[in-house]
């Protein structure tokens, strides 16, 4: 429990995070994984190198100092950072590691005069307290998914079955479990956790699932990154091949809701809107899916997508290349998604349930644009690991 005087201490350090949390964040990753080569595999080291990690740990940080009096307030927060951790299989043992280099960095970034012992006892009991609410919740997550029909602890055995070639940089797999047994039903929108070792090193990835549950394998579907390590391993993997998975796991995912549907993907973000898809179209639902893909070679599951159309009335469909030559596939429009061209796709009635995924500058493009069209803030839903104000 802290005390009145850690609290104060720990709200005094805001002002600094505000001005240099990701300087901290950045040297405090610097020192975890040069020193503590074992928890390497549970970090993506180009998210490293863009920044995005020290960005969004600092916002952590930073949301966590803030609220240290109401912590109920964190809001999504805590749920957003446990799902992560279970998909990568983050672990009790793993976070005396996190918390003594945490302590490190603040004392080496802001200095002794600022980081008195006083202020570095205070983040240690406050370090202390988030831990103890992330493992409880981690196991709880753990445990309720072990316990579940088809569910499992750590890391499973899951071979490729069958691997799809799906655009000129989408590859879908197909993969069972090895024991032959049943899987984890899983929501539309979630995402699995796999281990891979390449060159002798040890990689774990989220990857969203591409299909709805159907209790005996999973699909994922993988876009080939330039200079990705892990998505350029799984291209080259074939069907037979093996790997380890860690059971579903996320947040942004399909919610019961009889409003019209709106479903909105850029690039390999249409992979957890096309498991939405699939739930979706079993009911009555109006459901207006629209994509966005650089041309039509990196279009993937377009034909999915019309032979759903041509099935279930209440579905339509929206094409946007930034692309296009006369002898491709026709889209709905060429260039990038404006207010409105959106405004023509949407729903008449702005009462609707909109979920949007892709590139960062297309999320915060969408995301402006839904407000300004009327669509209520509190019916979209996105996946971003980070401050939702980084897409202002």
């Amino acid at each position: 429990m802290l005390s009145a005087e850690q609290r104060a201490l720990i709200k005094a350090t805001v002002p600094l995070l505000e001005t240099g949390g990701e300087a901290l964040t950045s040297h405090f990753y610097k020192l975890m994984l040069a020193e503590h080569p074992e928890v390497r595999p549970l970090f993506n080291q180009a998210h490293q190198a863009s920044g995005d990690q020290p960005r969004a740990l600092a916002n952590g940080v930073l949301m966590y100092a803030k609220h240290i009096d109401r912590l109920d307030q964190l809001g999504g927060l805590v749920s957003q950072v446990v799902n992560k951790h279970v998909a990568l299989q983050v672990l009790p043992e793993h976070y005396p590691i996190v918390g003594s280099c945490l302590l490190r960095a603040i004392r080496e970034v802001l200095g002794a005069e600022i980081a008195t012992d006083e202020v570095i006892e205070a983040w240690a009991a406050a370090y202390g307290q988030l831990a103890d609410i992330l493992i409880s919740t981690e196991e709880q997550r753990y445990s309720a998914t072990a316990d579940a029909p088809g569910g499992w602890r750590g890391a499973r055995r899951f071979r490729i079955v069958r691997k799809v070639v799906e655009s000129a940089e989408i590859v879908s797999f197909y993969l069972e479990p090895e024991d032959g047994g049943a899987v984890v039903a899983h929501k539309p929108g979630q995402y699995i956790g796999l281990r891979l070792q390449v060159d002798g090193q040890e990689l774990r990835r989220n990857y969203s699932l591409s299909a709805a549950s159907n209790g005996r394998n999973y699909r994922i579907s993988v876009k080939r990154e330039p200079g990705g390590v892990a998505s350029n391993a799984l291209h080259g993997m074939e069907q037979g091949q093996s790997l380890d998975l860690f059971a579903p796991a996320g947040e942004f995912t399909l919610q019961p809701s009889d409003k019209p549907l709106v479903l909105i993907s850029g690039g390999v973000g249409i992979t957890p809107t096309l498991a939405m898809l699939e739930e979706a179209v079993t009911t009555d639902r109006p459901i207006h899916f629209i994509h966005c893909a650089r041309n039509a070679d990196a279009h993937a599951f377009r034909q999915t997508i019309d032979a759903l159309a041509e099935q279930h009335t209440q579905l339509k469909r929206f094409y946007c290349y930034d692309e296009h030559h006369s002898s491709e596939a026709q889209p709905d429009a060429v260039g990038l998604m404006t207010e409105e061209r959106l405004d023509a796709w949407l729903p008449a009635d702005r009462d609707l349930d909109a979920y949007f995924l892709g590139p960062k500058p297309f999320m915060a493009a969408i995301r402006r644009q839904l407000r300004t069209l009327g669509v209520p803030e509190h019916q979209t839903r996105f996946e971003f690991f980070g401050p939702a104000s980084a897409l202002e």
